[in-house]
């Protein structure tokens, strides 16, 4: 099993990275406690730690390197996933990260979308399955074998192609931002 820094060095240099997301709620001391912040209303997340994702997805596009993300979902979203589209995926789109939603409440799931959990696709070659706790903490990943990759490559063409782009679906509903949702 890999830990997070072993996969971090695995997808460094990509000039592909596609990763498809499935939980509702990840569990991560990275978040610099954003997400209690967001939970207690505060307007930005700690603008320092973004500031440095940010530069390096904006980095990354520069260079002509592609970051892509597909999360799997079925509206209505709880918490954890406002926070995550609010405070994540709405700058992480700005920087030049290719986010799109799959939520299942509005459209089918694709048959080529046959793998039900987290996973990169690194440069169309290697595949990484991540694993996570039932609570969202991650607890390792995998690199599948050579024979995996058909399917995965399939299941990534299947979620892009159905998934709309993020700020498309979210500007679709307001019900989900922090300014609506102060009282829950």
């Amino acid at each position: 099993m890999l830990d997070l820094s072993q996969v971090a060095g695995r997808i460094s240099g990509f000039a592909t990275a596609f990763r498809l997301e499935t939980l509702d709620t990840y569990t991560s001391a990275s978040d610099g406690g954003d997400v209690a912040r967001y939970l207690a209303g505060a307007p930005a997340p700690d603008p320092e730690r973004k500031e440095r994702w940010l530069s390096q997805l904006r980095s990354e596009r520069a260079q002509g390197r592609m970051r892509q993300r597909v999360h799997v979902l079925s509206s209505p979203i709880g918490p954890y996933l406002r926070y995550e589209c609010e405070w994540g995926y709405a700058p992480n789109v700005e920087a030049g990260e290719d986010v799109r939603i799959l939520d299942l409440a509005e459209v089918p799931r694709p048959p080529a979308l046959d793998v039900d959990h987290d996973f990169w696709l690194i440069d169309d070659q290697e595949v990484i399955r991540m694993d996570y706790e039932a609570d969202g903490r991650f607890s390792g990943a995998e690199v599948a074998g050579p024979g995996a990759l058909p399917r995965y490559l399939a299941a990534r063409d299947a979620a892009l192609s159905a998934a709309e782009p993020f700020t498309t679906w979210w500007q679709r509903h307001p019900e989900y931002y922090q300014a609506n949702n102060r009282a829950t």
